[in-house]
C-alpha cells in the first residue's frame, strides 16, 4: 500500500496508537515512518470498519493479505499497451543489429502517450525476468566440461613478412571445480576443436561425463531442441575417450553461462598479460598463455580460503574417468566406388586397398587417419587396412578375394615345388628345372599347374612316369608331359640292348663313312 514497505509490526503499532488517540503527526515522529504513509494505513483501517482488536488478531499472513488487497492498484493502460508489446519486442531484439533503443522509437511512435526510454527499458526487463526464469544449476564434481570459442582472438606475427595472423582462443571449464584450460589454435574447424578438447582432457588428467559445446558447425551439423545431430568426427572422438557430447540449446547462452563467464575472466587475466609480447608462433602463444593460465587456476577465489586447483584435486579429480592409452587419431573421409577388382583408391595417397568382393560396383565410406584405413558400407566396417602412402601400389587382404582370385594370390616357387613333392621326388626334380628354365615368374606358374594338375587326370603314377621320361629326354616343359601322356608313352619300357642294335638300312641314311 505504502510507497516504502514496513514491517507488520509498525503497522499494529501505527493502528494502536491511532485507536488510542494519537495525531497523525506524533504517530509518524514516534515510528519513524512518513506522515503520508501512516495516513494511508490509518484510512484503510478506517474504511475496512473493523476494531483495533479484530485487525490485531489476524496473524501475519492474514494482516499482509488485508493490507496487501488494498495496497495493489490497477495497471494503467498505457503499461497494458506496453505490456502487450513485449512479446514481438523480445522477438525483434534476437535480430542482428535490432536494439532497444530503436524499439523504443517505433513504441513512441505508435503510442506518443507512452513511456520514456528508461522506463521502457525498466518495465521490459522486469517482465522478461517475470516470462524467462533463471534456473540455478548444480555441478556434480566429474559430470560435466564446458567448452567454448572466445570471441575475441590473439594474434601470432610472422617473422620475416611481419603479417599478423589472427588465431582463435579455445576455453574449457569442469563444471564443479571451475578448473580452467586455455588454448590458441587457428581455425573452428573440427580438427583444431578435437585436437583442442584431447589437449584439455590430458590438461585436466581423466575423462568427465560429458562435454558441453555450443552449436558450432565443428560439433554439430544440425541443432535440434531434443536430438542435435552432431558431427561425425566429433562423436568418433567422444566414443574413443568414453564420454557423451551434449550440446547446449541454440540461443540460449544461460546453458553454458558458466564457460561465458569463464571467457570474461580470461580476458583479463590472461589477455591482458600477453598483450605486452610479440609471438611468432602458435608454440610461443601457447607456451605464455599456459603460465597466465597456471597463475588463475591457482589464484583464490573471491572470498574463499581456496583456488580452482585446490578444488580440482581435492573433489573432482577423483571423480574423473580415466585417459585411455593411446590418443584420438583424427579422421577424415571420402567415399569411393569399389572396382571390378575388389579395391578402391584412396585418392589422396592414390593407393588401393581391398574389400570383400562381394561389394564390387557398391560405394562405400572411407575412413582413414594417419596409421591406418577403414571402409564401411551402410555403417558396418568391411574393411581395415594399415595406411600406405606408396602411390598407385595394392594392399590386398586374401580373406577379401573371390576363391579362384585367393588361389592366384598363394602363387609362389615353394609352394609348386612343396605340392611337387607331395607326389613324388622326379615330379619336383621336373617342376624345379620349369621353375629356373622360365624367364617370367608368371609363365613358370602356369606351366607348374598345368603338369601338376595331371594328378587328377591322369593319376599320380603315370605323372611320375612321364615326368621320368622327360627328365631323360632332357625336355622341360608342359607340352612335354601332354604329349607323353597322350600317346601312352609313360607305359612303353625301354630295352636294356637298345644301343647295341644295328643301325637300319635306307636309303637316306648316310652311315658313318659319309662324316669322314
Amino acid at each position: 500500500m505504502a510507497n516504502s514497505t514496513i514491517s507488520l509490526s509498525k503497522i499494529r503499532q501505527i493502528l494502536r496508537m491511532y485507536s488510542q488517540g494519537r495525531s497523525k503527526l506524533w504517530i509518524a515522529e514516534q515510528t519513524g515512518v512518513s506522515r503520508n504513509t501512516a495516513k494511508k494505513y490509518m484510512a484503510t483501517f478506517d474504511a475496512s470498519g473493523l476494531t483495533f482488536e479484530q485487525i490485531n488478531s489476524l496473524n501475519d499472513k492474514e494482516l499482509d493479505d488485508f493490507f496487501g488487497t488494498v495496497k495493489q492498484q490497477p495497471p494503467q493502460d498505457r503499461l497494458l499497451n506496453l505490456q502487450r508489446c513485449f512479446p514481438q519486442i523480445d522477438k525483434e531484439l534476437k535480430r542482428t543489429g535490432v536494439t532497444r533503443h530503436m524499439l523504443w522509437e517505433a513504441y513512441k511512435r505508435e503510442f506518443p502517450e507512452g513511456f520514456a526510454y528508461t522506463q521502457f527499458c525498466f518495465h521490459l526487463t522486469k517482465w522478461k525476468a517475470r516470462v524467462n526464469p533463471v534456473m540455478h544449476q548444480d555441478h556434480k564434481a566429474g559430470d560435466k566440461l564446458y567448452i567454448d570459442f572466445a570471441g575475441v582472438k590473439l594474434g601470432i606475427v610472422d617473422k620475416e613478412t611481419g603479417e599478423l595472423t589472427e588465431v582463435e582462443v579455445f576455453v574449457a571449464i569442469l563444471g564443479a571445480s571451475q578448473l580452467t584450460y586455455v588454448e590458441a589454435v587457428s581455425s573452428q574447424q573440427k580438427e583444431d576443436l578435437i585436437a583442442a578438447c584431447e589437449n584439455a582432457l590430458h590438461y585436466i588428467g581423466g575423462v568427465p561425463a560429458a562435454i558441453v559445446p555450443d552449436n558450432l558447425k565443428a560439433a554439430v551439423i544440425k541443432s535440434n531442441k531434443y536430438e542435435p545431430t552432431l558431427n561425425e568426427a566429433f562423436a568418433d572422438f567422444a566414443d574413443h575417450y568414453g564420454t557423451t557430447i551434449l550440446p547446449t540449446r541454440a540461443y540460449r547462452p544461460r546453458d553454458k553461462a558458466l564457460v561465458e563467464g569463464a571467457v570474461k575472466i580470461v580476458y583479463s587475466r590472461i589477455y591482458a598479460p600477453l598483450r605486452k609480447q610479440v609471438y611468432n608462433s602458435l608454440t610461443e602463444l601457447n607456451a605464455a598463455i599456459l603460465i597466465a593460465l597456471e597463475a588463475h587456476n591457482n589464484q583464490l577465489l573471491r572470498g574463499r580460503n581456496y583456488s580452482r586447483r585446490l578444488q580440482f584435486e581435492e573433489i573432482e579429480r577423483s571423480a574423473l574417468a580415466p585417459l585411455p592409452i593411446l590418443h584420438y587419431e583424427f579422421k577424415k573421409q571420402l567415399h569411393a566406388t569399389v572396382m571390378k577388382n575388389g579395391h578402391v583408391c584412396l585418392s589422396v595417397d592414390k593407393h588401393y586397398y581391398s574389400v570383400p568382393y562381394r561389394f564390387i560396383g557398391k560405394k562405400v565410406k572411407l575412413l582413414y587417419s594417419n596409421s591406418v584405413v577403414e571402409a564401411y558400407y551402410h555403417y558396418e566396417r568391411i574393411a581395415l587396412h594399415k595406411r600406405l602412402k606408396s602411390p598407385y601400389n595394392y594392399s590386398t587382404d586374401k580373406e577379401h578375394l573371390a576363391s579362384t582370385h585367393r588361389f592366384v594370390t598363394d602363387w609362389t616357387p615353394d609352394r609348386f615345388l612343396e605340392w611337387a613333392s607331395s607326389i613324388h621326388e622326379d615330379v619336383r626334380l621336373y617342376i624345379l628345372k620349369i621353375l629356373d628354365r622360365k624367364q617370367h615368374p608368371e609363365q613358370a606358374y602356369r606351366s607348374c599347374i598345368g603338369i601338376l594338375s595331371f594328378a587328377k587326370k591322369a593319376g599320380e603314377q603315370r605323372l611320375i612316369s612321364a615326368c621320368q621320361r622327360a627328365l631323360s629326354y632332357g625336355i622341360y616343359n608342359y607340352k612335354t608331359i601332354q604329349t607323353i601322356l597322350e600317346k601312352n608313352m609313360d607305359q612303353y619300357e625301354d630295352s636294356l640292348f637298345a644301343d647295341e642294335l644295328p643301325m637300319p638300312k635306307h636309303d637316306n641314311i648316310r652311315g658313318e663313312d659319309y662324316y669322314q
